[in-house]
Parts: structure tokens; C-alpha cells; sequence
């Protein structure tokens, strides 16, 4: 990904903070399930609890292999007009990474179920507005998006402009998911609004100062939930049975993680994939990581727990150096 110019993502990362941004992740992974046993399916294949999804409502969860490691994250979104009908169809949402994982998994397991499953990735536009204005911008206080709850994954149909779109909450703003045909011009509107373009790369410098980890840098088939600070968000331990359950089960309850996600406060800019050590020893790798207007140059990586916060470790062969944080970053 190259670099935008620092002016460029100064004003982009200040839109971000105080007003709002806009860009599109269409190229983001998105499957359907409908049909009546579409629910229950789903809910026996990832982490988090999903019998109780009401439509309107939406969950983060992993699925795993059967030795507790993740195969991917994945939004899911209950998609339906009304709390009292079931919902229409279950959106998932994923990196592209994963993509492939997720269809597999769903096309393998769901003989015996009442489920179809459907491919939205090309059919499909979605818009990110990140920052404090994204309401306003989608519409303010109207009688669609005022439905909104202000709850991470709640979801309610909308109308902006001509454009119909499910509108889902985000921890940073709203996405808005449309038919691919009416991205350009929801862009359009959304500009109109107010909302500037913004690029990956500073949407990147917000999510590294907020802790998320992106499955495909720091989440990988070596990664546990717990681990990368996922227990919260994405598992439930109350629920039925899931594909890994035991070893996620088992660390909870009687283990200790032996990596910690973690943020790197740097003395310079760093690359993904650099090793981090104390002394000799390799305690992880660089993952994501960014210059940041506001922090200067910070990353996030799986650290190994003998590295606690407050540690200072070497980054690379270039004399770099990282103080380890405890996530999300804390504001200067």
C-alpha cells in the first residue's frame, strides 16, 4: 500500500477524529444465509452466541478449527424489518482473506440444514463513514437511521437519497451496504454531505490506536481468540457446542495465554513482520503499523507475555526501539 503525502494524511486523519470520513470496502468478503435453519447452523460453527439474534441485531464472532485456531473473524448481521419475524437473512461480513475459509466451512457443514448460502461479495457496495459526524451524514436524526440503535452491529434498513442500504453500526461510525450498481452514486451523496474521501491508510492509523486486530497481519491459523484479546467481543461461554470449543474452553478456565496482543510505541516507523526481541530472544513480530499524526509511530503485535507493559523491546536490525503498551493506546 503506498504511502499517502503526510498533508494528505493529516487533514484525512483529522476528519476522521473530528468530523467524518468516507471510504469504500467493497472488496471486503460478504456471503448470505437464509433459509429457517440458517441460525442454528451458523451458531454451531462460530464462537460467539447467535440463538438469541434478533433481526436488527448483529454479532462478531471467529470460527476455528477444531484445535481452537482461527480460521477467520467475521461480522454477522440479522437483516429483517421487523424484532418480531425472523430475520430475512444473515449478512456475513469478512476479510477477503478469509473469504474462501468462511464459503468452504458453510458449503461443508450444512448438510441436514434448511440453508442456503449465497455469494454477495461482487453484488454488493459497502461504504464506511468513520468519525463523530457519521450520523449526520447518513441522515441524521430521520426517521430511518434515528432507528439506529447505538450499539456495535445494529443494523436497520435505510434509504439515503434514491439508494437503499442496510445501515450497521460500527465502532467508529456507520457502514452502509448497498447493491454494488449504487456504490457511485451513495459515494456521491455521502460527498454532497459532507463527508470527505479518506484512504485506507489513515482508516489503518485509527483502527491500530483503538487495539482492533485485522485478521490476515496480526490474526492468523496460529492465533487463539483469547490470545489477541478477542474473548469479549467474539466468544460466548455460555453457549452450545462450536467447532474448537474445548481448547478455547480450556485456556479460559485454566490456562494462561502465552501472547498478549499488544501496542508498540516506536522510536521510528517499523515494518509488518520484524522481529521484536528481549536480549536474544524473539518475543513476536511486528503486525500493523502506521505513523500516526497524533501518537507518531505505533504498531500493534502478538507479544509473548514475558514482554509485559511498560517493557522496552528492539525491533528489527536498525537500532529501532518499542516501549509495549497496554491496548487501546492511550491519548497523549
Amino acid at each position: 500500500m503506498a504511502s499517502a503525502p503526510i498533508d494528505t494524511l493529516d487533514s484525512e486523519y483529522r476528519a476522521l477524529r473530528e468530523g467524518c470520513g468516507v471510504l469504500d470496502r467493497s472488496e471486503r468478503g460478504k456471503l448470505a444465509l437464509s433459509g429457517s435453519g440458517a441460525v442454528e447452523f451458523l451458531n454451531g460453527q462460530v464462537t460467539n452466541e447467535l440463538m438469541t439474534l434478533e433481526p436488527g441485531e448483529g454479532r462478531y464472532a471467529a470460527f476455528l478449527t477444531p484445535k481452537g485456531k482461527m480460521l477467520g473473524d467475521l461480522r454477522i448481521l440479522a437483516v429483517g424489518e421487523r424484532p418480531d419475524e425472523p430475520p430475512r437473512e444473515l449478512l456475513l461480513d469478512t476479510e477477503r482473506i478469509a473469504l474462501q475459509a468462511l464459503f468452504d466451512m458453510i458449503r461443508r457443514f450444512k448438510i441436514g440444514y434448511e440453508v442456503d448460502l449465497h455469494k454477495r461479495t461482487l453484488e454488493r457496495g459497502l461504504l464506511s463513514l468513520i468519525g463523530p459526524g457519521a450520523t449526520a451524514i447518513a441522515g441524521g436524526n430521520g426517521t430511518e437511521i434515528g432507528r439506529l440503535l447505538d450499539v456495535e452491529h445494529a443494523n436497520v434498513p435505510v434509504h439515503i437519497e434514491e439508494v437503499t442500504c442496510v445501515a450497521a453500526r460500527t465502532d467508529v461510525g456507520i457502514d452502509l451496504i448497498c447493491d454494488a450498481a449504487d456504490t457511485e452514486r451513495l459515494l456521491e451523496v455521502l460527498r454532497e454531505r459532507g463527508s470527505l474521501p479518506i484512504c485506507e491508510q489513515a482508516a489503518e492509523c485509527l483502527r491500530i490506536e483503538r487495539g482492533r486486530p485485522r485478521y490476515g497481519v496480526e490474526l492468523d491459523a496460529s492465533v487463539i481468540p483469547q490470545e489477541a484479546g478477542l474473548n469479549e467481543r467474539a466468544v460466548s461461554f455460555t453457549k452450545g457446542c462450536y467447532v474448537g470449543q474445548e481448547t478455547v474452553a480450556r485456556l479460559y478456565y485454566k490456562g494462561k495465554p502465552n501472547r498478549h496482543l499488544r501496542g508498540l510505541r516506536l522510536s521510528a516507523p517499523a515494518s509488518t513482520g520484524e522481529e521484536l526481541l528481549v536480549g536474544e530472544r524473539v518475543v513476536g513480530h511486528v503486525g500493523s503499523a502506521a505513523l500516526s499524526p497524533r501518537l507518531g509511530p505505533i504498531a500493534l503485535a502478538l507479544v509473548r507475555r514475558e514482554a509485559e507493559p511498560g517493557a522496552i523491546v528492539s525491533v528489527g536490525e536498525q537500532g529501532t526501539s518499542a516501549e509495549v503498551i497496554e491496548l487501546p493506546f492511550p491519548a497523549r
